[in-house]
């Protein structure tokens, strides 16, 4: 049987400080940024490490796909990334399966919750850059109720929250998105309550007291983006005076990035802490097996 190309597709990252320059130029549609605005980023990940883990993460899932693909039929299966703001950009590995002779290729992105604005684009590029190729794709949506995923989550809330106060509230986050998006119509932030729904009747949480959903990393735009962001909830808790602590789960990113390890362990955090609250994240699933077994399987199910 002819191979079957897989197109894992991500966000991409900067793999050095001497590319935070064309990454956010990339990002920004081709307009660099001000010196302030490029100094302000370097200082975010020089606060993380200097760069972020990202590429390694990502490459890591496209390695764990790999393995499991191929325990479920050897030599079937490419696994090839394709990036949306670096290299390998999305056409580049089109055009790299083109080579190889490749005829058809699934296109899974590596975030569970479909919108247009995102797995949308990320399936759309795919698409326009695979047709002049004679190249078929076929796309997976969404996988934000996948069971092994929804598991993954809910066992690490549950460790953690069995070692923080009782009236801890849990949050649920996501990138946010402009506002027009949504009012077009956009799945999105039912796909994220759907995971939420998931993983808190998993765990035994009630909604409103004990778990709701916050936004987060919201871009620098004029226009609204979609609400509550994570820092005015946590500010809610704390006036609130009906919790000590919060749990976040930021079950919209599936790997260790900026948006967590400085959105969420740095800033976050920061902020319930000067408003005298615990704060603790819950675990991302970077290459669990588990997970990316379940996204191989289905891969199998997307060209059956």
């Amino acid at each position: 049987m002819a191979k079957i190309g897989v197109l894992l597709m991500a966000y991409g990252t900067p793999r050095s400080q001497e590319e935070i320059l064309p990454y956010y130029t990339d990002i920004r549609r081709g307009r660099a940024p001000t010196p302030e605005l490029l100094a302000e980023l370097t200082a975010r990940y020089d606060a993380i490490g200097g760069i972020s883990p990202l590429a390694q993460r990502t490459e890591s899932q496209r390695d764990e796909l790999q393995r499991q693909l191929d325990a479920i039929e050897p030599n079937r299966y490419s696994v090839r990334l394709g990036l949306k703001h670096a290299h390998p950009m999305i056409e580049e590995a089109v055009a790299d399966f083109a080579r190889d002779g490749f005829t058809y290729l699934v296109a899974l992105v590596l975030a569970p919750h479909y919108s247009s604005y995102s797995i949308g684009q990320y399936v759309g590029r795919a698409r326009e850059a695979a047709t002049p190729h004679g190249i078929t794709v076929s796309g997976i949506d969404s996988w934000a109720t996948e069971p092994a995923f929804v598991d993954f989550l809910a066992r690490d809330m549950k460790a953690r929250l069995d070692s923080m106060p009782s009236d801890t509230r849990v949050l649920f986050t996501a990138h946010s998105l402009p506002q027009r998006i949504i009012d077009g119509g956009d799945p999105y932030p039912n796909e994220l309550r759907a995971t939420a729904e998931a993983v808190a009747a998993r765990v035994g949480l009630r909604e409103g007291d004990q778990w709701s959903i916050a936004w987060q990393s919201a871009g620098r735009t004029p226009e609204p983006w979609i609400g509550p962001d994570i820092l005015a909830v946590i500010d809610e808790c704390a006036d609130a005076r009906t919790t000590s602590a919060v749990l976040v789960s930021a079950c919209g990113f599936v790997a260790d990035h900026l948006e967590v390890l400085y959105d969420l362990d740095i800033e976050a955090k920061a902020h319930a802490a000067q408003r005298g609250l615990a704060f603790d994240r819950t675990a991302c699933v970077n290459d669990d097996t588990e997970v990316l077994r379940a996204l191989a399987r289905r891969v199998t199910a997307a060209h059956a």
